[in-house]
């Protein structure tokens, strides 16, 4: 399978798929058929703050159908902020999509727990991951959500994290684990493993972005 992505949402999420794409390819001996087309981010963050569905999956129809004309078999948004008009984008995209949502739930109804904490962008953390059904989605107090998404959107914007971010973002974790008993964290923002780096907090931390990229892995070699 040719793997098309739509990148770019942010620039450091895109490189997170590709390095575990890669090392996924690599260590199944497979040769890699990828192709990336650019997606822009201010105007996706614009669509998803004002609710525009429609509008946005419009846009990335328009990258898959680059991608189709590149020859790739299936395409996937690099994003979990990208995903929130991913119903729509399905029903016009001119390629499968690589959906996001059932491989998070795939893989979180096969963990113990049963409360997974969320930090991304505020509908990602709203909506529990988008209606993920296998456990229990804990996003931070209503006093917090909006703090947590702005910063979020700081990073993702700039693909880096500041020390002073990186510290918010372990508070936060750390809070949904103690505070509001939450056994894994999941980061919901796709390249939010930037501000997690360094020591990690005491709470179990999965990567969204990681379990997408083994899940399009997966998909494609079955495929081939």
């Amino acid at each position: 399978m040719h793997i098309g992505l739509i990148g770019g949402i942010g620039p450091a999420a895109t490189e997170i798929y590709y390095r575990a794409i890669v090392r996924g390819f690599a260590a199944a001996g497979r040769t890699l058929e990828l192709t990336i087309a650019h997606a822009d981010l201010p105007v996706m963050a614009a669509n998803l703050r004002a609710g525009r569905a429609a509008e946005q999956a419009e846009i990335f129809a328009a990258h898959v159908a680059q991608l189709k004309a590149a020859g790739c078999d299936a395409a996937a948004v690099t994003s979990m902020g990208g995903h929130f008009c991913i119903a729509e984008l399905e029903r016009m995209a001119p390629l499968p999509m690589l959906n996001a949502v059932p491989a998070l739930d795939t893989f979180f109804a096969g963990q113990p727990a049963k409360r997974v904490g969320v930090l991304g962008t505020r509908l990602v953390m709203e909506s529990g991951l988008y209606g993920v059904t296998s456990v229990e989605v804990i996003a931070p107090p209503h006093d917090r959500i909006d703090a947590v998404a702005e910063a979020y959107m700081a990073i993702a914007a700039a693909g880096v994290a500041t020390p002073e971010q990186c510290d918010f973002f372990r508070d936060a974790a750390l809070s949904l684990h103690h505070d509001s008993g939450a056994e894994i964290v999941v980061l919901g923002g796709t390249d939010l493993s930037i501000a997690f780096t360094g020591a990690l907090p005491d709470v179990p931390i999965v990567d969204s972005a990681l379990i997408h990229a083994d899940a399009i892995v997966r998909a494609a070699l079955a495929d081939i």
